[in-house]
C-alpha cells in the first residue's frame, strides 16, 4: 500500500479556545489524538509508512509520535508555522519516492483505499480526489409556489465536493506553489485533464469546529465508529 501524507500544520483558527495551546491534530477523540483515528483509517487498510507535515504546535506532534507506541513508521517534517497546504506538500515531497496519498489532520472516513487507488490507476491521470457528499450545516426548505411541501433536517447534499482523501503521482507535485493545495494546484491539474475523482458515498466526517469535535467524540463513546475497522 501506499505511502500517506497527512497536512498537520495549520492553525485551526475556528478553534481557537483550543488550538492555541494544542495542534487540532491533537485534540483528544475517545482518549487518543484525533491524528490517531486518521491514521487508523489508513493503517487498519494496510499503509505502514506516514510522513506528517507539521507546522503550527508542531512539537507537541512529534513528541506524541516519539512517545507512541505505533505499530507503523512515522517521519515527521517541519513544513513552516505560516506555510500553506500546497507549499508544505512541496517540501515534504523529498520524503515520497513514488505515488501517494495524501490527506488532512483532522478528517475521518471509511474510503476503500484499495477502491480509490484501482480508480486512480484506471484513470491513467497525475492525481485523482475522493468526492464526497457532505451533510448540510443547515434544515433544507423545498418550496413550491410559496408553499414549504418539505422540511429535510441537515440532509445529504447533492453536489459533492473534496473529501480531502488524494492519490498523487510524484507528477503531480510538479503543480504545487506557495498557495494553497485547494486553489490553483486542483484547478490546474483539472484543466490540464490530469485530475480524477473517486466518488465516496460512505462515512466522512470534518472536524471544523468545537461542535464537531463533540459529536464525533460522541459518536465514539457510543460505539457508532464507522472510521474504524480494527
Amino acid at each position: 500500500m501506499l505511502d500517506v501524507v497527512i497536512l498537520c500544520g495549520g492553525k485551526g483558527t475556528r478553534m481557537s479556545a483550543v488550538t492555541g495551546t494544542l495542534p487540532k491534530p491533537m485534540v483528544p477523540v475517545g482518549g487518543k489524538p484525533l491524528l490517531w483515528h486518521v491514521m487508523r483509517c489508513f493503517a487498519d487498510q494496510g499503509c505502514s509508512r506516514f510522513v506528517l507535515c507539521l507546522g503550527h504546535l508542531g512539537d507537541a506532534i512529534q513528541d506524541w509520535v516519539t512517545r507512541a507506541e505505533l505499530e507503523f513508521r512515522v517521519d515527521c517534517i517541519d513544513t513552516g508555522r505560516d506555510s500553506l497546504t500546497g507549499e508544505r506538500l512541496l517540501r515534504a515531497r523529498e520524503l515520497v519516492s513514488g505515488p501517494c496519498f495524501i490527506t488532512y489532520g483532522d478528517g475521518v472516513a471509511n474510503v476503500d483505499l484499495q477502491a480509490l487507488l484501482s480508480r486512480h490507476r484506471q484513470g491513467g491521470r497525475l492525481a485523482t480526489v475522493t468526492a464526497m457528499r457532505p451533510r448540510s450545516r443547515f434544515g433544507v426548505v423545498d418550496i413550491v409556489d410559496g408553499q414549504v411541501i418539505r422540511f429535510r433536517e441537515k440532509p445529504i447534499m447533492e453536489q459533492r465536493v473534496s473529501g480531502g482523501y488524494f492519490v498523487f503521482e510524484p507528477g503531480a507535485f510538479e503543480f504545487l506553489g506557495e498557495g494553497p493545495l485547494e486553489a490553483a494546484p486542483l484547478s490546474e491539474l483539472a484543466s490540464s485533464g490530469q485530475l480524477s475523482a473517486y466518488e465516496h458515498d460512505g462515512f466522512w466526517f470534518s472536524v471544523d469546529t468545537p461542535r464537531d469535535l463533540a459529536e464525533l467524540s460522541r459518536m465514539y463513546e457510543e460505539g457508532d465508529r464507522p472510521w474504524l475497522r480494527s
